[in-house]
C-alpha cells in the first residue's frame, strides 16, 4: 500500500481541490508563497491553471487530497517555477520532490535556466534550496531573492537511462 504522496499533473479540472489546499494554508504560508495578501483562491486560480504553455503539478496523499503544489510559468528565455506546500506537510521533503519534478518538465520543454523567486529570510525555501544537488544562483534586491539553476544540471540526478532517453530526444 503507497504512503507516500504522489506527484501527479494537474490542470483546470483541479481547481476545487486546489482552491481547498490554498484554503487549508495559514496566511503566512501563502505569503511566502505569493508575497503578498491574496484574494480568495477561486478568483486567481483559474487563470494560473490556465496560463499558456505553464505546467502544473501536485501532490496527493494517500486519500487523494491535494496537499502541495507547483508550477512552471514560461517566461521568455528562462521558466519560474513556484511551490507551495500546505502547512502540516512542510518540511517532509514535498517540495524538493515538486522542484525535481519541475525540473523534468523543464527540461522536455527546452528551457535552459529554472528560476524562483523567494522572500528574503524565507528559512524553508533556503532549506529547500540547500537540498538542490547542484550549485544555485542567487541575486537579492528589494527583499527578494531571485534563485536560478541550469535546467541541465538540476536533472542531472535522474537515473542515467531516462537522462539519457531526454537528452537523445533533443532536450539540451
Amino acid at each position: 500500500m503507497r504512503r507516500e504522496p504522489r506527484i501527479v499533473p494537474i490542470g483546470p479540472g483541479d481547481i476545487a481541490p486546489l482552491v481547498a489546499m490554498h484554503r487549508r494554508c495559514s496566511s503566512h504560508t501563502l505569503w511566502t508563497r505569493y508575497h503578498r495578501a491574496m484574494a480568495d483562491p477561486q478568483t486567481y486560480l483559474p487563470a494560473l491553471l490556465a496560463r499558456p504553455g505553464s505546467v502544473h503539478v501536485a501532490a496527493r496523499d494517500t486519500t487523494g487530497r491535494i496537499i502541495a503544489v507547483g508550477h512552471l510559468m514560461p517566461d521568455h528565455s528562462a521558466v519560474e517555477a513556484a511551490l507551495l506546500v500546505e502547512d502540516s506537510w512542510q518540511g517532509q521533503g514535498l517540495g524538493t520532490r515538486l522542484l525535481h519534478h519541475l525540473g523534468h518538465h523543464a527540461l522536455r520543454g527546452g528551457w535552459e535556466t529554472l528560476y524562483g523567486i523567494v522572500l528574503s529570510g524565507d528559512e524553508r525555501m533556503d532549506a529547500l534550496l540547500r537540498h538542490v544537488p547542484v550549485a544555485v544562483h542567487r541575486s537579492e534586491e528589494g527583499g527578494t531573492v531571485t534563485a536560478w539553476v541550469r535546467t541541465r544540471e538540476l536533472v542531472v540526478g535522474l537515473p542515467g537511462r531516462r537522462l539519457s532517453r531526454l537528452l537523445r530526444a533533443g532536450h539540451r
